[in-house]
């Protein structure tokens, strides 16, 4: 008798222990909830205004830093996520993307407008001076660093390839690597949108 209340008892908190794991959204990306980083963005829009984390409350929000001038993981990542907003339908409406320039010499209001625009209308490109920039992507643990060309004067850019996604409250969730394609995204955001 005490064998098989024990045996009941075990198979309980077995059931229990598996409800919660079922309760706790199984993301794609890395689950960065409850970080001490990557939590405050102010800077300016290519229209002079200053823009912060808190105006878009409500939305999904994906954080990107790179530059115009990137070759290969920029365009995929701002091509990725305007996929991304297409394939969620009429709740890609409540996702929001924010391209941050790491590179604000080069990277100015008129030419950000025109990039983002490229790949969607409702996304907006934030810059800040170079000192901005830096305490931005230090604040976010992003990377960024020139590399010389090949001709005096010329650079690129080396820097973190990867998005930080907040959730409706504006609640830092999750980072995802670049290269992990636009389904593992929309999975990760519509558990967002979903209040998960």
């Amino acid at each position: 008798m005490g064998l098989g209340a024990a045996a009941l008892a075990c198979m309980a908190a077995l059931s229990l222990s598996g409800c919660d794991r079922a309760s706790t959204p199984s993301f794609k990306g890395i689950d960065i909830t409850g970080a001490d980083y990557a939590r405050e963005l102010s800077l300016t829009d290519p229209d002079g205004k200053r823009r912060s984390l808190a105006e878009f409350k409500g939305r999904v929000v994906v954080v990107f830093f790179g530059f115009t001038q990137c070759p290969d993981v920029c365009p995929t990542t701002m091509v990725e996520l305007a996929a991304v907003k297409k394939q969620l339908g009429a709740d890609g409406d409540r996702v929001q993307g924010l391209f941050v320039t790491v590179d604000p010499e080069r990277d100015t209001p008129e030419l950000l407008k025109a990039y983002v625009d490229n790949f969607d209308a409702g996304f907006v490109a934030l810059r800040g001076s170079p000192e901005e920039t830096l305490a931005a992507a230090k604040h976010f643990k992003v990377f960024f660093a020139k590399v010389p060309g090949k001709t005096d004067g010329s650079y690129t850019i080396d820097h973190t390839a990867g998005s930080y996604v907040f959730d409706p409250q504006g609640r830092v969730r999750l980072f995802t690597r670049h290269g992990t394609g636009p389904d593992a995204l929309v999975h990760d955001l519509r558990l967002l949108l979903d209040g998960k």
